[in-house]
């Protein structure tokens, strides 16, 4: 099974703000989140544990299992340039995304669907056909991400459907 995790709370999503790759910790709420994750999650062991490389993202893997995440660049954040951490009522979007013309640096938003699907193909051809269980923290757009992997790309294009909330995850089977 896969576990898809979206890190716990930090000051920055408390505030409103757009977090990306200069994020925060975890908040003392956001650890909270983690470690009650970790009672629910008590009776499963997990054989692979994948994480972002944002400290909050490693954060919530280790506090739920115990256990040291391996990283992955391809489950990064979505860099949002320079609207990363400006308040989300004041950023100019384009769907779910900063608006590239006004921000410099936005990632492209088919360049992020790929890197993560590229992961999610390479750990789906590693154990297909296992029985192993598997936990992956991210952000609300990775997760989202990772959810239209099994789910479908919606017509709209909104990733961000599939996501958890802080501190939340969905399960997946790859079968």
């Amino acid at each position: 099974m896969i576990y898809v995790v979206r890190h716990g709370e930090t000051d920055f999503n408390k505030e409103g703000r757009l977090q990306g790759r200069q994020g925060l910790p975890l908040n003392k709420n956001g650890i909270e989140q983690a470690k009650s994750l970790h009672e629910s999650l008590r009776g499963i062991h997990f054989d692979h544990i994948y994480s972002s490389p944002q400290e909050r993202a490693i954060q919530t893997a280790e506090i739920i299992t115990n256990a040291k995440a391996t990283i992955d660049t391809r489950i990064d954040v979505f860099d949002l340039g320079e609207a990363d951490t400006l308040k989300k009522s004041e950023v100019k979007m384009v769907g779910a995304v900063p608006d590239s013309n006004v921000y410099k640096r936005v990632e492209d938003i088919q360049s992020f669907i790929k890197r993560v699907f590229d992961f999610m193909n390479e750990i789906h051809e590693q154990h297909r056909g296992t029985d192993v269980n598997i936990l992956l923290s991210g952000h609300r757009c990775t997760t989202g991400c990772m959810g239209a992997y099994f789910e479908g790309i919606p017509k709209d294009g909104n990733l961000l459907r599939f996501s958890s909330d802080n501190g939340q995850y969905k399960v997946y089977d790859f079968k």
